[in-house]
């Protein structure tokens, strides 16, 4: 039983000379906290983004569309909002939009808002999970 407790003495003894305020070293160099990749919160993209996705889960398109749709209606914000989603590529004659991504086609700004609205709109409610 002794034997057992100077053991476990010992054992503990150490435990507590190990610790240190010392950052622990990898050569002379501290080592490093990585902190994550993502886009940073003063980044002018991060403004550009409509809504936050939840941590760890990315949001669809068709999500970040419909959180387009609580902008003001006409406006050039809202406008903003989906060319940062989908960029626009405007063609000459673009055909008619079968997709929210053929909107990206038309030149005039009031053409492409009404496209998206139109397909934003017409998009079913997700669930909120």
């Amino acid at each position: 039983m002794r034997m057992i407790l100077a053991v476990a003495a010992v054992l503990y003894s150490a435990s507590a000379f190990a610790q240190t305020d010392k950052p622990p070293m990898v050569g002379d160099k501290p080592l490093v906290q990585v902190k994550p990749k993502g886009t940073k919160a003063g980044t002018k993209e991060a403004a550009a983004k409509p809504a936050a996705a939840p941590k760890g889960k990315p949001q669809s398109i068709a999500a970040r569309l419909q959180a387009c749709l609580d902008t003001d209606d006409g406006t050039k914000d809202r406008l903003n909002c989906y060319d940062a989603i989908i960029p626009p590529t405007p063609k000459p004659k673009p055909a008619k939009a079968k997709g929210y991504a053929d909107c990206r086609f038309f030149k005039e700004e009031d053409e492409r808002l009404a496209c998206f609205n139109g397909f934003a709109e017409s998009i079913p409610k997700l669930p909120k999970s």
